[in-house]
């Protein structure tokens, strides 16, 4: 049997396939029917005719598939993995290029993670960098937390998604984007047409006539919706346009009436939206016609895979129920059996366990900031909700282990077309989310006994001054600092306790804690004050410094204080935009070239000095901060540019030190450890890796080895310059932090040892290193490591100096070098052994002065007498003043309660509370009694029923603390006893 391929554009569809019930399949651009006399080997696809060709060709309407023909004709298969590439190649075979998903690490830095489809071409579609192919299609990954509430609770709210996209740069536009939508929506995935209606923006007429005339829907399956649902802004100016969106109807039986609401989410979803960027928004709020119009589709994989596989919700797809089946395994429950909120339980971890394995997978570590948090906050979600299904352990037979590892092993499981990097770094993976969960754990169950404390004490407050209950701020921050529990969690327990929050208090606490440990970040603004881009006017800077540390260059802009200027004089801080520069720009990880731009003093110009230190750039503009030493420099002068040449040859080993030392750790300590961050300095490296423990000393020892031989090989480098698949398929690694362009990159191998796609700067010869010495190695965020080493001009520095400090201890110490150590380690033990002697008499001497103030020990009660002492110890310090209570609690008899306090040094009060068992078998416990004795002088603390311990700031307040822990001792013992 031959078969015979029509183009789906060029003839009507359904009198093909009415007249053809030998119809066998729908492909992505042709009906395939039976035929003679043509051989399968020239059946060529039109994939290579551009989409503007096919547009021409298309003028006939394109007819919806039967009934009969569909159920012939369509795929069988509607997995979520053949929903995914059925779709690519769809567009693929339309002339669109297929590109890899983003990673959910943006390279946008306004945007925390990557959202939506389009985000990778975001800088296309805003005109700053120009296309690299004509249109394309992907299959992104994305990332939304937004409404986390949301998640498990309807049928389609994920934090982790698939986008499927089509994306035309300047391409075909509206007619084009309109008919394959529906193409295939209708044909390839075989939806039925009188369930998929359409709503478009409600002035955008000639969408309508595309969707009537061209595809012909009915005009009652056509909505017209107001802006804020079908008009897509980037922002209060700039591109922007109308949208179409596609909706499924589970239930058309309940008619086309004009009032149906297609927000109606028990009735429909929206699973294609088609946005068309048609418009510049100006100042003023005026549409004016783009240029270049473009086209931004995403279609919800999820959601499709719900539709073609007739299932209730997202979750019971294909997708993402084996994890839930997973999950319910080791909860030893029936998903069909399970009440609401166990189903929502189970849905919950399965979806957030998808995005913590592809966030980690992406270089992203739990952490308590920015990207960092997002995982965390997901990982300890998915732990409580395991422990509400009443998952203990590992299910191994260790009641304390974790059982997130086997989830994420499910997931990864499903990644093999999703990204087949997962299962490569699968060992990662699975050890951070362990190490993330046992650690939450340990401070689960005290920071939930303290919630638990603190939602009773609102809502005790709250039933004596019959006010709404509220947790305060300082306790929500508290137990988001001191316990880990992410504020979202608490306000998720307190709600179910009927408890809101002080939510401005919370951010108060937060704002407090961010200055304290807020960093300097470097921002180029290359805009002046009326927000009108100056990039726009200038010419993209010539770099020159990879062959060359000096070259003349004309001065094209002054910046100072973001405003335009046309010239600076002696002592302005100011920023140069040059036309060429050999100054390298700060990115990859290494910082900028340092040096002086030098004016003559020619003819009529005036000769100036300017010190360059520091250079940044923005896209592919350099901007050269720096302070006029002398003269002055205006716009439009010639400069000699020169870069400080042994600051350059610094940075040059340690960027190529730090090529090595990746390559060696990879040998040492597994290839699946990967970049999480570097800084190429003058005076270090630093280099930041994923790894879930610190490095052994012999492992340390060897990578230093390792980069010592690569050294001392005298190996040359090669640089080239590549298209970026060449590169990567001759296994070049992509360094943190840089970009790359599609067609032209730059790859730097040190051969036999290491192959990077990077942009700095190196040595010609690895022997120009000289010497590699790791001087610190630590962790810095949970699975994430930091190495700090030094090499060349540095390492001797760095060697002088410890021989230096070496020289004067031996002095000090008079002994020989090699005797230093063990000369230290004994002087070390003499000192312990006299302060352990120091604390045993300081002891001997509390416990002394504590029999002498037992006579002032009072009785509470008289059926059953209490004996309380209430007492200041001085400056006795917070250990003796343990000793000291201990010993008052053992020698009186039971019951009795003890609470003393002292001001061992300036500024600082120490308090214990040591309780009998007889007093706590009354409900007065130590560690609750305390507490606000404490904060009285301005601390706080806490401990077990029997003893507990606190501390203070303000040793002024410690005669009324005491005097108030006296009088409430005697009155909560007293309302015990009667």
């Amino acid at each position: 049997m031959n078969l015979t391929r029509v183009n789906l554009f060029d003839v009507p569809l359904r009198p093909i396939l009415l007249s053809h019930p030998s119809c066998i399949l729908v492909s992505n651009r042709f009906v395939t029917r039976t035929s003679t006399g043509v051989s399968p080997s020239i059946l060529l696809p039109r994939s290579t005719q551009s989409p503007q060709i096919i547009a021409k060709s298309s003028s006939v309407s394109v007819h919806p598939v039967s009934e009969d023909a569909k159920e012939d004709c369509q795929s069988n298969d509607v997995s979520g993995d053949s929903i995914r590439r059925r779709f690519l190649e769809f567009f693929a075979s339309r002339g669109h290029k297929v590109l890899p998903s983003a990673s959910l690490v943006p390279e946008d830095p306004t945007v925390l993670l990557t959202i939506a489809g389009m985000l990778q071409f975001k800088t296309i579609f805003l005109g700053k960098v120009p296309r690299q192919v004509p249109c394309a299609t992907t299959a992104q990954r994305c990332i939304r937390t937004n409404d986390l509430e949301n998640v498990g609770k309807t049928a389609r709210h994920h934090t982790l998604f698939e986008m499927l996209g089509n994306f035309s740069f300047g391409d075909y536009f509206k007619k084009e984007a309109i008919r394959w939508a529906w193409e295939l929506s209708t044909i390839e995935f075989g939806l039925p047409a009188n369930r998929v209606w359409v709503s478009i923006y409600e002035d955008d007429d000639e969408a309508f006539e595309i969707w009537k005339n061209d595809v012909g829907v009915p005009v009652e399956q056509i909505k017209r919706m107001g802006e804020a649902d079908n008009f897509w802004t980037s922002g209060p100016t700039g591109p922007c346009g109308p949208c179409s969106e596609l909706y499924y109807d589970f239930y058309p039986e309940r008619g086309y009436d004009e009032d149906v609401d297609l927000g109606d989410d028990t009735r429909f979803i929206e699973f294609y939206n088609l946005v068309f960027m048609q418009y510049n928004k100006t100042e003023d709020g005026l549409l004016e016609p783009l240029k270049q119009k473009n086209i931004d589709t995403g279609l919800g994989l999820e959601r499709m895979a719900q539709i073609l596989q007739k299932v209730p919700n997202n979750y019971e797809t294909d997708l993402i129920y084996p994890i839930i089946a997973k999950i319910s395994e080791l909860a030893n429950i029936s998903y069909d059996s399970a009440n609401d909120k166990a189903k929502t339980s189970l849905k919950v971890i399965a979806d957030h366990m998808r995005a913590v394995v592809y966030l980690i997978s992406d270089g992203v570590s739990p952490s308590n900031i920015g990207r960092g948090y997002v995982v965390r906050r997901l990982i300890r979600r998915a732990v409580r909700k395991g422990k509400s299904l009443g998952i203990n352990g590992d299910r191994n037979g260790n009641p304390k282990g974790a059982f997130l590892p086997a989830v994420a092993e499910k997931v990864i499981e499903l990644s093999t077309y999703i990204d087949s990097d997962v299962k490569l770094k699968a060992p990662r993976i699975i050890e951070e989310i362990r190490q993330e969960e046992l650690h939450f754990k340990k401070t689960l169950e005290r920071g939930e006994k303290l919630l638990d404390q603190k939602l009773n004490d609102a809502l005790s407050v709250a039933d004596k001054t019959k006010n709404k209950p509220y947790l305060d701020g300082k306790d929500a921050f508290l137990l988001y600092d001191t316990y880990g529990f992410p504020v979202e969690i608490t306000a998720e327990v307190a709600e179910e306790r009927g408890v809101s929050i002080d939510m401005k208090g919370f951010e108060v606490e937060m704002e407090n804690q961010r200055r304290q440990s807020q960093a300097a970040h470097n921002v180029v603004k290359l805009t002046v004050e009326d927000d009108a881009d100056i990039t726009k006017n200038i010419a993209d800077t010539e770099f020159l410094g990879y062959d060359s540390l000096s070259a003349r260059a004309v001065v094209k802009s002054l910046l100072v204080n973001g405003k335009p200027v046309i010239r600076v004089s002696e002592g302005s801080d100011v920023e140069i935009l040059l036309d060429r520069t050999p100054f390298y720009a700060e990115s990859g990880g290494q910082i900028a070239d340092h040096g002086f731009l030098y004016v003559s003093s020619d003819g009529n110009q005036e000769k100036a000095v300017v010190e360059v230190s520091d250079v940044q750039k923005s896209l592919k503009i350099f901007v050269h901060k720096g302070i006029v030493k002398s003269g002055a420099l205006e716009v439009g002068k010639e400069v000699e540019a020169a870069v400080d040449a042994d600051l350059r040859q610094r940075a040059k080993v340690h960027h190529t030190a730090t090529h090595l030392l990746q390559s060696a750790l990879k040998q040492v300590i597994g290839q699946e450890t990967s970049q999480a961050g570097s800084l190429v300095a003058f005076d270090r490296l630093r280099f930041d890796f994923n790894f879930n423990r610190s490095l052994h000393a012999n492992e340390l020892e060897e990578i230093e080895c390792l980069i010592n031989k690569w050294i001392g090989d005298a190996t040359r480098l090669e640089t080239k310059v590549l298209p970026l698949a060449d590169a990567k398929q001759a296994g070049a690694i992509a360094m943190f932090g840089e970009k790359y362009d599609e067609n032209e990159v730059r790859v730097v191998e040190v051969p036999g040892v290491s192959m990077e796609l990077c942009g700095g700067t190196h040595v010609g010869n690895t022997a120009e290193i000289r010497a590699f010495k790791i001087i610190s190695e630590q962790g810095i965020a949970s699975g994430i490591r930091r190495i700090e080493a030094v090499a060349g001009e540095a390492f001797i520095e760095y060697i002088n100096s410890r021989d230096s400090q070496m020289t004067r201890l031996c002095s000090t110490l008079k002994v020989k070098a090699e005797d230093a150590t063990s000369r230290v380690e004994n002087l070390l033990e003499e000192l312990r052994a006299a302060r352990k002697e120091a604390s045993d008499l300081r002891s001997k001497a509390a416990v002394y002065k504590a029999s002498v103030i037992s006579n002032k020990a009072f009785t509470v009660g008289t059926s059953q007498a209490i004996r309380v002492l209430v007492e200041s110890m001085d400056d006795t310090d917070a250990d003796s003043l343990k000793s000291a209570a201990e010993h008052l609690v053992s020698t009186l008899e039971d019951p009795v309660a003890v609470v003393l306090g002292s001001s061992p040094e300036k500024d600082k009060v120490s308090l214990v509370a040591a309780f009998s068992p007889g007093v706590v078998s009354l409900g007065v416990q130590a560690g609750r009694f305390i507490g606000p004795i404490a904060k009285l002088c301005g601390g706080g603390g806490g401990g077990k029923p029997n003893f507990a311990q606190a501390g203070g700031r303000k040793p002024e307040n410690l005669p009324s603390a005491l005097e108030k822990a006296r009088e409430d001792l005697i009155a909560t013992l007293s309302e015990k006893l009667n």
